[in-house]
C-alpha cells in the first residue's frame, strides 16, 4: 500500500512503469485507490492524511494473516508497538499495523472470505 501526499502522480507513474490500472473508491472519511494487473489486485495507495503527522511517503507490506486479533497480540507480547490495532474495513478484513522491535513497520491483514 501505498501512502503518499501527490497521488496523481504516483498514480501516472506506477500505471506507465508496470502496466496497471487503477480504480478509485470512496471510503468514507478518504479516497482510496487499488490497483489492478489485469484482473489480480496488486496494491492500494492513498493521500497522507492530517492524523498521520509528518510520515514521510512510503509503501507499507501487508502480510495475511488467519486472525488478525491474536497475531496483534502476540507481536505485542513479543516487544512490537501496535501503530494501528485491528480495525475493521468493510468488505475487505481486518488490519493492524505493528512497528518491530527493530522499528519496522509492517501491516497485517486478515481477509473477508469470498
Amino acid at each position: 500500500e501505498l501512502v503518499t501526499d501527490d497521488v496523481e502522480s504516483c498514480r501516472k507513474f506506477y500505471t506507465e512503469l508496470f502496466g496497471w490500472t487503477s480504480r478509485d473508491s470512496d471510503m468514507g472519511n478518504m479516497a482510496y485507490t487499488v490497483f489492478k494487473y489485469g484482473e489480480t489486485m496488486v496494491g492500494g495507495m492513498m493521500k497522507i492524511t492530517k492524523e498521520m503527522g509528518n510520515v514521510p511517503p512510503h509503501w507499507l507490506a501487508y502480510i495475511a494473516v488467519e486472525d488478525i486479533d491474536a497475531r496483534t497480540n502476540k507481536a505485542k507480547e513479543l516487544g512490537a508497538d501496535i501503530i494501528v490495532p485491528p480495525t475493521d474495513i468493510p468488505t475487505v478484513g481486518r488490519f493492524s499495523v505493528i512497528c518491530d522491535p527493530g522499528g519496522a513497520a509492517v501491516a497485517m491483514i486478515t481477509l473477508v472470505e469470498d
